[in-house]
């Protein structure tokens, strides 16, 4: 019988976080994928990054992980979104080449010494006393592990569905995963079906551009990765998408089909993504809408098929298509391929721990889809956090949690966990009570301390944080005590129609101006700029740091005194063994919940829905006693 400390199943973007980190923090690592090539291979819109998922793609970068700089290796198209608002919300988007993505995704994976590829589909796994013990494979092959990881995608029992049409797959052109819930099922483990789909695919020579809006990216576009080399960044030519609407011509064309849609005909059991709906659930959803934004979106340089954005749809093809040729632009339009939806078995999350590791067997995490979520950033975030922990457990080291005022990532286990889901969780920053704190641009001061106490982060890259920690100290102290005086700031007061100063005032207080960058100021004060930002190896981004601190200086502040005071409810912890049967004032629905996802503190059982304040005083109470 074979042997590895871990076993990853599944070669997405869970799966590769969590084989590549696991190896690299000194565990021996069995990557078990249908298809090796498949490794990376983006299921749906080749794209990375968004609203909220660009920051888990900083963060799983700061933390050591690879989305970042597979995508900045890969992006055809840059874009920082939410410009026009806080920097709460700004998030990175790259639209990349699906080919490429999954081409260089396979090299990163085989470069690892002590990383295997094992061409096969787990079929049943085995444990012994309640912990992981070996698994069985298709092939009829047995291998023993000391911990497993479950990556699975929508893989589980995957069906594909376009109209009455279903066929078993979960991916096009791909087999589905039998076996292994039927393994966990019999383990003891509650199962659910989810539902996601994808959009047809359009030969990009059919279309007609001219008439379209174009939507350029970002004239200077950002890497995500720190580690990206920005002098040779971006690596591959940049392109634009476009956009297109519906109308309520093609509204009607859809509608007809209504009677043969899998969704509506009750063919399909799993719940969809209430954030991410189908254009026919849109249609229904909301009628008032007049029409429904389409992106055109390239899957690559070196393809002819484009990605409708927005169209998303498991109606019969031929409705697919007599509505498509309805669309401004895409008259002409040829469908190289329709659209469909996969419904696919899930487990839902307040089965698993705040490590990811589930709680009825030990060694055993779950990664991804097969927790209920939605998205290739949240899949790799969870399996970062699933490797990390799998090895740490391994070494006998301990176990690593992300606190929802450090991270995304950490908002998005704890919501998993105590809240868990019965549709496709996808991340938003509204999710982040303190997302004034998890920006963007502070993840490196966030999380680096981590990723290098793992050994995921080099010495260097730690030490220019550290370094550049420094000089916003610094920095941030000079800006509170440098003066300006009127004659060298009225003048670029009065061009913005702001009202002029009388005395001297201090750069910071200045900077507070939401009209104002501190770049433009210490353009006309040299001298400050000479004393503090000299042999800076990123300036710009120092600028933006410091800029940002001073300028949400109150909300910030306010934010961290919140976490002081939330951090006393995490502080006080909850024994894994506590029998809340004991607990006789409690509500009933309170006493089921916290028996059912058995919350490491106060602070986690205040955020799980049905327990009330009450139940938490009593139980309170109950442990000081």
């Amino acid at each position: 019988m074979r042997n590895f400390d871990i076993i990853v199943i599944g070669g997405g973007h869970a799966g590769i976080e969590a084989s590549i980190v696991a190896v690299q923090m000194g565990c021996s690592v069995g990557l078990v994928t249908m298809d090796k090539n498949a490794i990376g291979r983006m299921s749906c819109n080749p794209a990375i990054g968004g609203s909220a998922k660009g920051h888990l793609v900083h963060e799983i970068d700061a933390l050591g992980g690879f989305m970042g700089l597979i995508a900045d290796k890969t992006g055809i198209q840059f874009r920082v979104l939410n410009k026009s608002k806080g920097p709460a919300v700004w998030a990175g988007r790259c639209q990349s080449d699906r080919k490429l993505y999954s081409q260089e995704a396979v090299n990163l994976v085989t470069s690892f010494k002590n990383l295997e590829i094992i061409e096969d589909s787990i079929l049943e796994i085995y444990e012994e006393n309640k912990r992981i013990s070996y698994v069985k494979t298709i092939s009829g092959n047995e291998i023993k592990c000391k911990a497993l990881v479950i990556c699975s995608g929508t893989f589980l029992n995957g069906l594909m569905h376009t109209g009455l049409t279903s066929i078993k797959g979960g991916r096009f052109g791909e087999k589905a995963s039998i076996g292994l819930s039927e393994s966990l099922i019999k383990m003891g483990f509650s199962s659910g079906r989810l539902k996601t789909g994808t959009p047809p695919r359009l030969k990009k020579e059919s279309i007609n551009f001219e008439i379209l809006e174009e939507q350029k990216g970002d004239e200077n576009p950002k890497p995500f990765s720190l580690r990206t080399n920005k002098n040779r960044f971006p690596f591959l030519p940049q392109i634009s998408c476009h956009i297109t609407y519906t109308d309520r011509v093609v509204h009607s064309i859809l509608e007809k089909g209504f009677d043969k849609s899998p969704m509506f005909t009750g063919l399909i059991e799993g719940v969809g993504p209430r954030y991410c709906p189908s254009i026919e659930d849109k249609i229904v959803r909301f009628s008032d809408k007049l029409r429904h934004q389409l992106f055109l979106e390239p899957e690559g340089l070196d393809t002819d098929q484009i990605y409708l954005n927005g169209f998303s749809t498991s109606l019969p093809a031929e409705i697919q298509y007599e509505a498509i040729q309805k669309i401004k632009g895409l008259e002409n339009a040829e469908m190289v391929r329709p659209g469909y939806a996969v419904e696919y078995d899930y487990f839902p999350p307040y089965q698993v721990d705040l490590t990811l590791e589930t709680k009825l067997i030990k060694g055993l995490y779950f990664a991804g889809q097969i927790n209920g979520t939605s998205g290739y950033e949240e899949a790799a975030g969870q399996g970062m956090m699933a490797g990390i922990n799998a090895a740490l457990q391994i070494q006998k080291r301990p176990e690593f949690i992300l606190k929802r005022s450090e991270a995304y990532i950490g908002v998005l286990i704890d919501d998993l966990v105590s809240k868990s889901t019965n549709e496709p969780y996808r991340m938003f920053t509204s999710r982040a009570e303190h997302r004034l704190l998890l920006r963007q641009d502070n993840v490196d001061r966030r999380l680096l301390k981590y990723g290098y106490e793992f050994g995921l982060i080099s010495k260097e890259l730690f030490n220019e944080m550290k370094e550049r920690e420094t000089f916003i100290t610094v920095g941030r102290d000079l800006l509170s005590h440098t003066k300006i005086l009127p004659n060298q700031i009225n003048q670029l007061l009065e061009s913005k129609n702001l009202s002029g100063i009388y005395n001297a005032e201090t750069i910071d207080k200045l900077v507070k101006r939401p009209e104002l960058s501190l770049k433009e100021i210490l353009n006309l004060f040299e001298q400050a700029e000479m004393k503090v930002y000299n042999n800076l190896i990123d300036k710009e981004k120092l600028l933006e740091d410091l800029e940002i601190e001073i300028k949400y200086e109150g909300y910030i502040r306010r934010q961290e005194d919140l976490v002081v005071k939330t951090e006393k409810l995490e502080k006080t912890l909850i024994p894994l063994n506590f029998n809340y049967n004991n607990l006789k004032t409690i509500s009933t629905e309170g006493r089921e919940k916290l028996s059912k996802i058995k919350p490491h503190s106060i602070g986690q059982a205040t955020r799980i829905s049905g327990v009330t304040p009450s139940d938490i005083s009593v139980l309170l109470v109950y442990l000081k006693s």
